[in-house]
């Protein structure tokens, strides 16, 4: 029988299609999901594709994005049967599609059915945004006004804590109670659960209540309905090569501040090996992640005298609308940073006593360091763990600690920040060598140069008039800190006052230099260093900060540097993200910390400086002057205080380096899933392009 021409090329047609659309399918190994993601309209562009599997200790999702074409390839997943789904702006969350690796499985979407829902997925930045600003009557007493006032509304107080403009934060709990107003909702909530006290006196001691007023007129618009005004655009460019993989370790209850799996200078130590989380305030029960046979451990943290206080005894203010009257932290060491070493031991910043010191810190002890300074209180000290033995070690220190890093030296010499008005380090080399705490640490007060001799000189203390002829010892101390890999000084931000500043310490000469930040900047929170010596610091006025000393016209230390005297040093670079209105467009991002990747851990090149995007899910790298925000959008919510870089092995590209980045708000229960969600880890890899395997 004789065929008609148009059955023949309909046919033709037909067998075409099928080709065409085979051979643009990803190309997918034994251990793959890939395929296509399409829409009523065609191919979705720059959506997540989330494969999720309950098969494991820990939790295991691993995160993609699709291609100009809708395509995707989830790499390497080990064996399990998965759920395949996709989230995506503008759309309604998909069905979840199972699947074994190896199989290609195609993703049908559709629109989200209305703007609230589609609003639903947004980083909490959008909605944060809403937040309305102050009169300047309101914040007169402010010495910084608005600025400081969104200083400590942003990176220091607020979203110091919490990722505010998340779900649970927009919104007000039932289970808080019955309330005549917003109003006094939110003065009941800040009250609640161990931190209920020093939230009060934040908001209502410091800033005077004012920030109460604007918290209730928020949570009532957005119950009323409205939503955000500015909407976010679909991860481009260098965005869409991200593959991020989520687990999750310690339990429920737990605030986990930060993790180390390699030691900074040399980042291909411990490859493959677990990850050491520091639990500050919540649990003794230190986490330890195996990225390898996913599981999930702990191990507990002694501490060396009886007496030491336990955070069990911060009462509970009120009622916690997700624990009730529970004292949910208990805590002795209240350890807050871990840091690999050369050795691949664990150093951790970790309370080891009651906060009196010892003899040889005080007045009359011969100690070098407290001939010239003597101190009487450390709240935390040093310890270090050694995984082989599990040996934990307490060194005694004279001074607190708070964060805490390497210098590229022979001794080893781990600096610290938290020491108040001094600054220490220990001596790792000589203290391995001779176990003596006390002769192997040092500490010094934060001196200017006043006088301009280049000694450390008897000094002014900061309450004192200037004296020309003496050197000044200035208040605050390290906030981050900074060993700086090109001339052996020692930088530190210093945090909680406005506008900030950064300081400048040498070891040899014992002297500060200190360097204000100018308008448009302020609220100096985190920083890091690059290994020209460049500051990159996280700023509450919704910057990434640039300071270059070596841009300084006049002279760096006498009686004109006090800390104005560079301005030429500073850039600033916007953070990505909505204003608040009448913010003069400055971003509403709220970074809390800022991590340089020294040695291309990520793959975006070296000395990369990476800002926490804590209203953003994420982190920001900033790559060739522009900001890649790379968001993990399940669950929503995610939030760090800090994070790593490692390469497990060099040779194998994309797939053997990454950022280990920890979820690090004190709330885990307000993430997606809610109460019984435990503390995140997201390992970020970046491929070449989205369909890399």
């Amino acid at each position: 029988m004789q065929r008609s021409w148009p059955i023949v090329l309909s046919a033709i047609i037909l067998a075409v299609s099928a080709e065409s659309a085979e051979s643009q399918a990803p190309a997918l190994d034994a251990d793959d999901i890939g395929g296509t993601v399409t829409g009523a309209k065609g191919p979705e562009a720059g959506v997540w594709v989330i494969a999720e599997t309950d098969a494991f200790d820990t939790r295991f999702a691993r995160i993609v994005v699709t291609d100009d074409r809708g395509r995707y390839v989830v790499p390497d997943l080990p064996k399990a049967t998965y759920s395949v789904w996709v989230r995506g702006y503008g759309l309604a969350d998909s069905q979840k599609t199972q699947a074994m690796p190896g199989k290609q499985v195609d993703l049908k979407v559709s629109p989200a059915p209305n703007a609230a829902a589609a609003a639903a997925i947004y980083p909490a930045a959008y909605w944060y945004s809403m937040m309305r600003l102050p009169e300047e009557s309101e914040i007169a007493a402010l010495p910084g006004k608005r600025e400081e006032y969104l200083m400590w509304m942003k990176n220091m107080a607020c979203v110091g804590c919490h990722q505010m403009g998340n779900l649970a934060t927009r919104t007000i709990p039932p289970s808080l109670g019955k309330f005549n107003s917003s109003h006094d909702a939110w003065v009941r909530r800040i009250q609640s659960g161990q931190a209920g006290g020093q939230m009060t006196r934040t908001a209502m001691g410091q800033l005077r209540g004012v920030p109460i007023k604007y918290l209730a007129d928020w949570t009532d618009r957005i119950a009323a309905g409205e939503l955000p005004k500015a909407q976010p655009q679909r991860p481009s460019g260098l965005e869409r090569n991200i593959v991020a993989t989520v687990r999750d370790w310690s339990n429920a209850k737990a605030y986990l501040h930060d993790l180390s799996g390699t030691d900074r200078r040399n980042p291909t130590i411990n490859a493959n090996g677990l990850l050491y989380g520091a639990p500050e305030l919540s649990t003794d029960d230190f986490p330890i992640l195996d990225p390898v046979r996913n599981t999930a451990t702990t191990f507990h943290a002694p501490v060396r005298d009886a007496n030491t206080p336990t955070t069990k005894e911060d009462p509970v203010t009120a009622r916690s609308p997700y624990w009730g009257d529970e004292a949910i932290w208990d805590s002795k060491a209240n350890a807050h940073n871990p840091m690999l070493d050369h050795k691949g031991r664990v150093w951790y910043t970790a309370r080891i006593r009651a906060a009196a010191n010892p003899s040889f810190c005080k007045k009359c002890s011969t100690h070098p360091s407290a001939k010239r300074f003597p101190t009487e209180r450390a709240s935390r000290h040093l310890a270090v763990y050694v995984p082989s033995t599990k040996q934990y070690t307490f060194i005694d220190t004279c001074f607190s600690t708070h964060h805490l890093q390497f210098a590229e030296d022979a001794d080893h010499t781990l600096w610290t920040s938290g020491g108040g008005e001094v600054v220490g380090w220990l001596n790792t080399k000589k203290f391995d060598e001779t176990g003596d705490a006390a002769a192997s640490q040092g500490w010094s007060p934060l001196v200017l140069d006043r006088n301009g001799n280049g000694k450390l000189d008897q000094w002014t203390e900061p309450d004192q008039p200037v004296d020309p002829k003496l050197d000044a010892r200035i208040a605050g101390g390290f906030y981050a800190v900074m060993p700086n890999p090109a001339d052996g000084s020692v930088w530190g931000s210093v945090a909680f006052r406005y506008p900030g500043a950064i300081v400048r310490f040498d070891p040899r000469t014992q002297l500060t230099e200190m360097y204000s930040v100018p308008l448009p900047g302020y609220g100096v929170r985190g920083a890091d260093i690059d290994r020209s010596g460049v500051v990159w610091v996280s700023l509450g006025s919704g910057h990434l900060g640039e300071f270059d000393r070596r841009k300084c016209k006049d002279p760096l230390n006498g009686a004109k540097a006090t800390g104005a005297h560079c301005p030429e040093g500073w850039r600033f670079h916007r953070l990505p993200g909505p204003s608040f209105a009448g913010d003069n467009d400055l971003s509403v991002e709220s970074s809390y910390y800022t991590w340089v990747d020294q040695h291309n851990t990520l793959g975006l090149g070296a000395n990369t400086p990476i800002a926490t995007g804590n209203l953003f899910d994420g982190v920001h790298a900033l790559v060739d002057r522009k900001f890649v925000t790379l968001r993990i959008p399940y669950p929503l919510g995610f939030y760090t205080k800090g994070f790593e870089g490692r390469v497990d092995d060099a040779k194998a590209g994309w797939k053997g380096r990454g950022l280990w980045v920890p979820s690090g708000d004190r709330t885990p229960w307000h993430k997606e899933g809610g109460k019984g969600t435990k503390p995140l880890v997201v390992h970020i890899q970046m491929r070449s392009n989205p369909l890399e395997k």
